[in-house]
């Protein structure tokens, strides 16, 4: 609590020039900071600004960074001072929720076991899972092919290979799966019912008997 969101894309802008990296957001179709903070409602691609972060908050930073030619990209929801149980409830389940679908990535599974998991887990909880903003492939391009998304059948959509790189970000919201796209910056994405939302993410890489999570911030998780 106390800190503003342009604090925040500062610190972030720091540390990847202290890194030699490019902050991929920064200047991407007219974006005009170097990464993404939504707060409580906001989806994801929220502006940073003067908006100074409330006890009670929850708020999704989202990173990508490029170096050496190549990019990686990973947000996390955090808990801004003394959360409510719902919401810490929702950001505990979406983690869950992108392990779950790590859990489905192996060579000759299918991209849409990843959203059948995803999907399944959340909307048992009573969560909507966002459909129009999915995972995708990353590499020598910011955004790659294929779209990954967040819901999804069994045994369907694309077969996953071995050496593939590309990022699984579900964005759970408390209440509908809609969203609206604020018509003045054409950027920042809320919950249409205006309730909150978390989002977590980690870029992938498929190795020959699992997959790699290579920006794995926990440092708790592998299965190679």
């Amino acid at each position: 609590p106390g800190v503003s969101l342009e604090d925040i894309d500062e610190k972030c802008l720091d540390l990847t020039l202290d890194a030699r990296a490019e902050p991929a957001p920064l200047n991407y179709r007219g974006f005009p900071r170097s990464v993404c903070t939504s707060v409580n409602e906001v989806v994801c691609h929220g502006i940073p600004d003067q908006y100074v972060l409330q006890d009670g908050d929850i708020i999704n930073i989202d990173v990508t960074c490029r170096l050496n030619g190549y990019y990686g990209d990973t947000s996390y929801t955090f808990l801004c001072g003394e959360v409510d149980p719902d919401s810490k409830k929702l950001v505990s389940d979406c983690k869950e929720a992108l392990y779950l679908g790590i859990n489905e990535v192996k060579p000759t599974a299918f991209i849409g076991n990843i959203g059948y998991a995803i999907q399944t887990f959340a909307e048992k909880l009573g969560y909507g899972v966002v459909r129009e903003y999915t995972g995708h492939g990353t590499g020598v391009e910011f955004h790659e092919y294929p779209s990954i998304p967040h819901i999804g059948q069994k045994n369907k959509g694309l077969e996953i290979l071995e050496n593939m790189i590309f990022t699984i970000e579900p964005m759970l919201n408390m209440g509908t799966h809609e969203t609206c796209l604020d018509p003045f910056d054409t950027w920042t994405v809320r919950t249409k019912d205006l309730k909150r939302s978390a989002q977590f993410e980690h870029t992938l890489l498929v190795t020959k008997n699992g997959v790699e999570v290579l920006t794995d911030h926990d440092l708790l998780w592998h299965n190679k």
